[in-house]
């Protein structure tokens, strides 16, 4: 038989509401997906609708699945699958398929990706002429205006520089080849379902129609266009619950409206506010350090989270001296209080800022032997610049090394296409030499076009003698040279999809130098040395993501959100990390002070803060600020450890007594 959870007063009051549209304000940890589910059964049992069904939105498959899951344990698979749950995109290419002709689309039509978007933006800027066009800021651009309804006259008039205008008139190119190509892009799925809405009666009716009642859950992280599509399905209609926590809208950059939750007061008449404040997941110091740090920013909707669940243990910042004591320090912590508490390593998470802020703290738990998981993010190994700088090394320690070859040889660009390499291939096969072996050969000069002899030769003779160098001097020196002769980074930054990205992708390169150089130091290793110590730990991480189950979790603050873990650790609590130096103004400086609030309210026993007094940027130390978030914590539930500057014997004194510490754990 299908089972329901017991609710306490307040989400009653959601579930039961009716007659009325509804904004359930859900704070962190308060049960809002039991809310909705909940709802959604009620709806379905107590009150079914006379006609039409009942239709919940999300914005993730993930957030989806679960949801019917939970549906199917309330009220059976039968009746679970008379609900439609699905993300926007989902609800609107159901749209599309059923009429797409009133668009002028057949129902065939293709779905492009972001490879085929920007492939197709490359293709009609080749077909006008002029420069090259740097075809990932254009798809952003693009994809702002869709998802604020911009079309391509309007984006055109408001154009007032030169890069807006050409991107505007890309955008109006674009969306007529998408039309001839009987195509759309992700976009335009809930766009194009707008538009129906909007512009054809008949269509708009049918729909409206079948939607008898309609719940959005996560409603602070809507666009515009996905807002406008709540509003053209309902047209006025009360029969609407939205589910949201203006506290936690952390997805501005990639079109999201907290304001939205502000606009339905206006867009449906008698709108009630019902809050959700009971958590039922931290510890009162935590939530009362969430409270206050959130207090900082401005409010519609006041809200105060409160837990039945005793004080806890206070918050602690720990202050250190740099990345890799920071790192250190939280891997030791772990180990610490793993053994302390008996705990599972998967009851720990690593949260930061930025996906580059989690090499130092890979780097310390494979070294500690620690097994982790990085979510929301790419492993160390798995980048692809790391992937290009490991084969290089790979190359110059063994010249036999055909794979690390093949992937190099190309990268950055060189002109050795694929001709070029089948020619090198046809010649070292038969005569048993390796891919570099080959491209010295002055055989193959004579046996190949000049063009191509030349630049394969060129790019094997700096090879062999970026490989001499390392061998007899400094390993690490020669990898840096490596880097400098090809250009590397002006290469990242030319093939990045945004400037943002473009920076991580260098700040990665600066963080293998960087190892490489510990690595070296550490008893003067050669290259051939460094490059297996390399090999075993990146093969030592796949064996532990592949296992997956018990891992320390490692991800972003985007990533964890609604997520928990009953110890949390959020690294790089400093000015320009977080809050982020890009985000200084009032608006952006809000969204960083909820980004942190998220992070607090992941803890449910335990959690603490991270600093330093210097860290590395662009190979160069810097000194580093405390956050100003947490000055914004109540100061008598921190604990501060390490603000002072402790010498050398000080700190090896602390670390023999931790030392000591575990032994006598482990002697038990």
């Amino acid at each position: 038989m299908p089972t329901r959870a017991r609710l306490n007063p307040v989400q009653q009051q959601a579930v039961r509401h009716r007659h009325t549209p509804l904004l359930v304000l859900a704070g962190a940890g308060s049960g809002k997906t039991r809310v909705i589910t909940h709802k959604i059964a009620d709806l379905c049992t107590r009150e079914p609708p006379a006609s039409g069904g009942v239709f919940a939105l999300t914005f993730t498959n993930k957030a989806a699945r679960e949801m019917r899951s939970r549906l199917g344990r309330l009220l059976g698979a039968e009746q679970a699958a008379g609900v439609s749950v699905s993300t926007f995109h989902a609800l609107g290419m159901r749209m599309l398929r059923e009429d797409a002709a009133h668009l002028g689309l057949r129902r065939n039509f293709s779905i492009f990706d972001t490879q085929d978007v920007e492939s197709l933006l490359q293709q009609l800027a080749d077909e006008r002429g002029g420069a090259p066009l740097d075809c990932g800021p254009v798809r952003w651009r693009i994809s702002r205006w869709k998802n604020d309804l911009v079309t391509p006259p309007e984006a055109h008039a408001a154009a007032s520089e030169a890069p807006e205008a050409d991107a505007a008139r890309a955008y109006a190119g674009y969306c007529e080849a998408l039309q001839t190509y009987n195509a759309v892009d992700f976009d335009d799925l809930v766009l194009h379902a707008v538009t129906l809405l909007r512009e054809h009666p008949a269509v708009a009716g049918k729909w409206r129609e079948r939607v008898a009642y309609l719940l959005v859950d996560e409603y602070q992280d809507t666009n515009n266009v996905q807002y406008a599509l709540v509003r053209e399905l309902l047209a006025g209609r009360p029969a609407l619950t939205v589910v949201g926590d203006d506290d936690q809208s952390i997805y501005a950059w990639r079109g999201a409206r907290p304001e939205n939750l502000h606009r339905l007061a206006d867009d449906f008449a008698g709108l009630e506010v019902i809050k959700l404040e009971q958590n039922y997941r931290s510890t009162g110091r935590i939530l009362r350090a969430a409270n206050q740090l959130i207090g900082h920013n401005p409010h519609l909707f006041e809200k105060s989270l409160w837990s039945e669940l005793g004080p806890g243990e206070k918050l602690r910042v720990l202050h250190c001296n740099d990345g890799d004591d920071e790192a250190e320090r939280v891997c030791r912590e772990i180990i610490a209080h793993r053994f302390r508490h008996r705990t599972r390593y998967s009851d720990y998470a690593v949260l930061y800022r930025g996906n580059h802020q989690s090499r130092p703290v890979e780097r310390a738990l494979r070294e500690h032997n620690v097994p982790y998981a990085v979510s929301g993010g790419t492993a160390f190994f798995e980048r692809p610049e790391i992937k290009d700088l490991l084969a290089y090394l790979r190359l110059l320690a063994n010249p036999r090394d055909d794979t690390a070859f093949l992937r190099i040889v190309n990268t950055p660009r060189r002109e050795i296409g694929p001709a070029a390499i089948a020619q090198l291939g046809n010649f070292a096969r038969p005569r048993h030499l390796s891919l570099l072996h080959a491209s010295v050969d002055p055989a193959f000069a004579r046996a190949a076009s000049a063009r191509i002899a030349r630049r394969v030769a060129d790019f094997g003779h700096w090879i062999v003698l970026l490989a001499d160098n390392a061998e007899r001097g400094d390993p690490v020196a020669n990898v840096r040279q490596l880097v400098e002769d090809c250009d590397y980074l002006a290469w990242l930054r030319d093939t990045a999809t945004s400037p943002r990205a473009a920076e991580s992708r260098i700040e990665n390169v600066h963080e293998l130098l960087d190892w490489l150089a510990k690595i070296a130091a550490d008893g003067g290793r050669t290259l051939s040395e460094i490059v297996a110590q390399i090999t075993v730990l990146d093969m030592l991480e796949r064996d532990r993501n592949e296992a997956g189950g018990d891992a320390v979790q490692l991800m972003t603050l985007h990533a964890a959100k609604g997520l928990e873990f009953p110890c949390v650790f959020i690294v790089g609590m400093e000015e320009s990390l977080l809050p982020h130096h890009s985000a200084q103004e009032d608006e952006a400086l809000e969204e960083e002070r909820r980004l942190a609030y998220v992070g607090v309210t992941r803890a449910q026993r335990e959690l603490t803060f991270t600093c330093t007094r210097q860290r590395m940027r662009h190979g160069e130390p810097v000194a580093a600020t405390p956050s100003r978030f947490l000055e914004e914590l109540p100061r008598e539930d921190l604990m501060w450890e390490g603000r002072e500057t402790l010498s050398e014997e000080q700190r090896e004194a602390h670390g023999r007594s931790q030392l000591a510490g575990l032994r006598a754990l482990l002697s038990d």
